[in-house]
């Protein structure tokens, strides 16, 4: 069970994070919003992408930020999303609970600078209805991820 991951591998660090189990769905970032009680940017998704090179890298993005194709490119070369079948597979975790605790591979983990803005963000535990209450630093620290900078700037227009 991908929630148990989760709660392996912070029990296995030593981390009082409490997991948050909620009775409906935080599958997508409006109903985790919505369920939560914050605006949409404060929700820390997690995308899962193939590159080029065969590499299979996570991104966690805050959640109304959209990828720019450029900087991506920059920063990683190409890459493609992962399919819906190849993300639990490689993750350990369903769609909509994808996040970068207890992954069933050890996968390059990298937060978009986007993210920097929250105190606190508050991305999904291994299942549809579970997450976590955390700050950005703190996430990186844990995760061992990198800083990138692969999202739209908020301020251009759509």
């Amino acid at each position: 069970m991908s929630l148990q991951s989760v709660q392996e591998f912070f029990k296995a660090k030593q981390l009082d994070i409490p997991i948050i189990e909620l009775a409906v769905s935080t599958a997508t970032v409006a109903l985790a919003a919505q369920a939560h009680g914050v605006e949409p940017g404060r929700i820390a998704k997690t995308l899962s992408f193939r590159l080029n090179d065969g590499r299979v890298v996570l991104v966690v993005a805050r959640g109304d930020a959209r990828i720019d194709n450029k900087k991506f490119k920059d920063a990683f070369g190409k890459g493609k999303m992962l399919g819906l079948e190849e993300v639990s597979e490689i993750t350990g975790h369903p769609v909509g609970g994808v996040c970068p605790f207890g992954l069933a591979n050890p996968l390059p983990i990298y937060l978009d600078v986007s993210l920097k803005i929250y105190d606190v963000v508050i991305p999904a535990a291994g299942s549809v209805n579970s997450a976590v209450r955390i700050s950005p630093e703190k996430m990186a620290d844990i995760t061992q991820a990198l800083w990138v900078d692969v999202c739209q700037s908020m301020d251009a227009p759509e």
